[in-house]
């Protein structure tokens, strides 16, 4: 058997090309209008209707423009749904910026902390490298999220607005991976020469003191005490003054974040329904809860879903936004591009074996801010709230199919009270680790 592309195989491939007008047709199309362009199948595109039979009514469409920060972007979306609702406004803004400080900070603490764990470790090694790979990425988990806010509260957008780069964090983020990986480097040589953990620890702490100092330069300080200034649908203004972060969210979101429990769909052999599992090195804050998911079918997260969407309260969630998505028109369909005639090409793996072989993964967060259901009261598409800006979709909200749910749905966030007792029993049980390059421990 030949273990190269020999001039024969070619010359078969070349024939067999050139005989199949399909094929013909389809490159003219691709090479001039793009291959999903040319894939599209109209028959979804008609039947993904922007109305549905529950829906919530939100503020203007947020953008995180070239950053990676949707799972702050779809957080602080379901908290300020609470503050229009609460004090009757057209509008309001959380600040994105405000808890993507404080998440590169306490990311860069807990990525040295982990250096300092694994001083012994090779260079080389898979835990090693994988510290290493991304310490500040942009992405992040809903128990993270909880970790921050519990710690630094949440500020109006006008007290701590954009920078440049929050909006576009490469630059920040390369620089800052450099100043990190140069620590690292330095912590290993000085656990190397004998150095003992406490004169680590400070000198990790005089690290920290760098690194803050940047994301000040690049981000801006975080204000102390920030004013509740806005004015409601009816004229009134609204004003209270001097409030702590802490004071604000308290005050004005009034969640209790650790009612809220994170739902996955990991239908894995290795990762059995119905138990709980943590990700070995996911997480920000040091002294915070650790991420926690109980693994159940999918329809258990629509149920929950569909529970706390009734009750007037929007779902964050986690999802693969790569495959079967037009931005252009927001639409969520694994039928929208027909690549089984179009290319004559099938892709027959299931959700489990697109995560097993690294097809798929949890990639982007949003907010589901409806849904429709039938005559039976089952859903058949879902309205997502997206962080894109309002260019994208329809003004800014994209319409999710529920066999899309079904095939790309990894997690939704839910009150523990739409769990049924059998769910809420799982939390009582031992927490199984999974390795931290598992799927489940991708950042949204």
């Amino acid at each position: 058997m030949n273990n190269h592309i020999t001039r024969e195989q070619l010359e078969n491939y070349s024939t067999a090309f050139n005989s199949d007008r399909a094929s013909r047709v389809a490159c003219d199309a691709v090479m001039a209008g793009g291959l999903l362009g040319s894939c599209r199948n109209p028959a979804v595109i008609r039947k993904m209707n922007h109305e549905f039979s529950l829906t919530l009514k939100q503020g203007a469409i947020t953008n995180q423009k070239q950053s990676g920060r949707c799972w702050l972007f779809a957080a602080t979306n379901v908290m300020r749904f609470r503050i229009i609702e609460k004090l009757h406004l057209e509008d309001f803004e959380l600040s994105q910026n405000y808890l993507l400080f404080w998440d590169k900070l306490e990311k860069s603490n807990w990525f040295l902390e982990n250096i300092l764990d694994t001083v012994d470790e090779p260079v080389g090694s898979r835990i090693l490298c994988f510290l290493l790979d991304a310490p500040v990425a942009d992405g992040g988990q809903w128990d993270m999220m909880a970790n921050l806010v519990a710690k630094y509260g949440v500020v109006p957008k006008y007290s701590m607005p954009e920078s440049s780069p929050s909006s576009s964090t490469r630059e920040m983020n390369r620089i800052l991976t450099e100043l990190l990986r140069n620590d690292a480097c330095i912590l290993r040589q000085a656990a190397k020469d004998k150095k003992d953990r406490q004169s680590l620890e400070e000198m990790k702490g005089r690290m920290l003191k760098g690194v803050y100092r940047m994301l000040c330069i690049c981000l801006g300080e975080p204000p102390k005490t920030v004013d509740m200034e806005a004015r409601d649908k009816e004229g009134k203004f609204i004003q209270d003054t001097g409030l702590t972060p802490e004071e604000f969210f308290k005050k004005y979101v009034d969640i209790n974040l650790n009612d809220y429990i994170s739902l996955i769909n990991a239908p894995t052999a290795h990762k059995p329904f119905y138990h709980r599992y943590t990700v070995k090195m996911l997480g920000n804050v040091k002294e915070g809860s650790p991420v926690c998911y109980l693994n159940l079918p999918i329809e258990e997260l629509k149920k929950a879903a569909i529970a706390q969407l009734k009750d007037g309260e929007p779902v964050w969630f986690g999802c693969d936004m790569g495959p079967c998505i037009c931005r252009e028109l927001g639409i969520m369909d694994p039928d929208l591009y027909d690549f089984k005639d179009f290319l004559q090409t099938d892709f027959p793996m299931d959700k489990a074996q697109r995560l097993d072989y690294g097809q798929s993964l949890m990639t982007h967060a949003m907010v589901f801010q409806g849904v429709n259901l039938d005559e039976n009261g089952l859903p058949t598409r879902w309205r997502v709230e997206n962080s894109w800006g309002d260019d994208k979709g329809k003004k800014g909200y994209f319409v999710m199919s529920d066999s899309w749910f079904t095939e790309y749905m990894y997690q939704v966030v839910v009150n523990k009270k739409y769990l049924t007792k059998e769910q809420l029993d799982i939390l009582n049980t031992e927490t199984i680790e999974l390795e931290p390059w598992d799927p489940m421990g991708s950042l949204a």
